[in-house]
């Protein structure tokens, strides 16, 4: 297949479409069952090089949800605990542990879940049917991978009315090293970004404490390979395996922060007593457990325990979840990394990190007050590694 022909591109109005080759080659793609529109493709390609490369570099399957060309969450396939099993929805899914793939979506499905509703998921590896089972129950516009067993393949290809989106990728696709895109009629040409992100990248330890054990190491590259495919400004929270909370496309860094610091304390408080002993309504579905989660835990549009509310949920009324209880809870966490892809300018990101358990952190340096990021590093005990390299996404 040389070119696919879209429906329209970002908007309605934006036609004609395609996706072609311009080498005039043919496509290193094929659609299995569906038709995937201009932004399922954007995120098609940006989420299978992120899993493509933590799969290369951590040598474990590896599983991304995107949403508007940056990812939800993005995970490799580490075991589940029962809470968090419990709290990623996938703790009736027999025979989770024996696919390492499986236990790598449920973890990049559950970063984020209210962000990955309606999600776009990359596989490293061929899609088994215990991660097509997880994927059939969740809201989700489609999926690429280099494979699908026949099994997984069927019960994909029964989504959405039989319109689910699959897409297949050839696994040994190498793109040209220039790529260009089009702007307002003006055509922009770069090197493609092939920079390898790996362990010599955490070399350069600038704080006192020089420690950063091995999981820590893993959970920093994650982190780094994240944000290489995060629209910027970007930081990203990782913890056991998996980014936890990921802030993109902020015009202030210390807004970065706050947004995927607030994302990664959500995700470790939806693993808390308070919030897996809810008592929900029978019936209640995943999409509308996920709001009321959120909404217990930061308060937001709705007061899901007022009376007259806590009815539509809850069986019974549960006591609000206070600001003082969940930092207790966020008091006890620790052992988070922490990447960004540009210098932190300020020792504020440093402050804001440190109240999500932020023990390491990797951001290139070379800001004018590293000195001051430093010692803000130094004042909690982080140790951070400056990688000199810069991860701008556009």
């Amino acid at each position: 297949m040389k070119e696919f022909e879209l429906k329209y591109g970002c908007n309605p109005n934006q036609k004609p479409a395609k996706i072609f080759m311009r080498s005039g080659g043919e496509l290193p793609i094929e659609v299995l069952n569906g038709r995937p529109g201009y932004i399922n493709f954007l995120d098609a390609l940006n989420s299978w090089q992120l899993v493509k490369e933590l799969r290369s570099e951590l040598g474990m399957p590896a599983a991304a949800s995107f949403k508007h060309v940056s990812p939800a969450g993005a995970a490799v396939g580490r075991p589940l605990s029962p809470q968090l099993r419990k709290a990623c929805f996938v703790d009736d899914i027999e025979g989770l542990d024996d696919s390492p793939l499986a236990c790598a979506y449920a973890r990049a499905r559950g970063t984020d879940r209210m962000s990955s509703f309606g999600d776009w998921i990359a596989l490293s590896d061929v899609c088994d049917e215990v991660t097509a089972r997880i994927i059939k129950r969740e809201v989700s516009d489609g999926i690429i991978a280099p494979g699908y067993t026949p099994r997984a393949l069927e019960i994909l290809s029964s989504k959405k009315k039989g319109g689910y989106n699959v897409v297949q990728i050839d696994p040994n696709y190498v793109p040209a090293h220039e790529e260009t895109k089009d702007v307002f009629g003006v055509t922009f040409s770069q090197g493609r970004n092939d920079f390898k992100i790996d362990y010599e990248l955490l070399a350069n330890v600038v704080t006192d404490n020089k420690n950063i054990p091995e999981d820590a190491k893993r959970d920093l590259i994650i982190s780094l390979i994240t944000l290489k495919y995060t629209q910027s400004n970007s930081v990203c929270f990782a913890f056991d395996g998996q980014a936890i909370g990921v802030g993109a496309g902020q015009q202030s860094r210390i807004h970065c922060t706050r947004l995927a610091g607030g994302k990664a304390d959500t995700w470790h408080l939806r693993q808390s007593p308070r919030v897996l002993e809810l008592p929900f309504k029978k019936g209640l579905g995943r999409a509308d457990r996920d709001n009321v989660i959120d909404g217990f835990i930061n308060k937001n549009e709705e007061d899901v325990t007022a009376d007259g509310v806590w009815q539509k949920y809850f069986t019974q009324r549960p006591e609000p979840f206070t600001a003082q209880e969940q930092r207790e809870y966020l008091d006890t966490i620790t052992g988070v990394s922490l990447g960004s892809d540009a210098f932190f300018p300020f020792g504020d990101n440093i402050e804001r990190a440190a109240k999500s358990g932020v023990k390491y952190v990797a951001q290139p340096g070379g800001s004018v007050r590293d000195d001051d990021v430093i010692a803000t590093c130094n004042k909690y005990g982080i140790a951070m590694a400056f990688t000199g390299m810069r991860l701008f996404h556009h």
